[in-house]
């Protein structure tokens, strides 16, 4: 079972990448704050948010198990 301090960074570590991902639009010719659609941001951040989680349960395979670090 994870521990809560795992489910805590994973937590932290998704938000982080939506967040990028988010900005990651930004410099994109299509992409205009102003003009943006939430649907496809919203998607595309959720999306790296959800890779994101899945990286983290993955890493416990390989560093320590109540981490969502692949390093210890």
């Amino acid at each position: 079972m994870r521990t809560r301090v795992f489910w805590t960074q994973t937590a932290e570590r998704a938000v982080k990448t939506a967040a990028q991902a988010l900005l990651g639009l930004w410099p994109l010719d299509q992409f205009n704050i102003l003009d943006a659609d939430p649907r496809l941001a919203g998607g595309i951040a959720a999306g790296a948010a959800v890779l994101s989680i899945l990286t983290s349960l993955a890493s416990t395979a390989v560093g320590d198990k109540n981490s969502p670090s692949a390093t210890v």
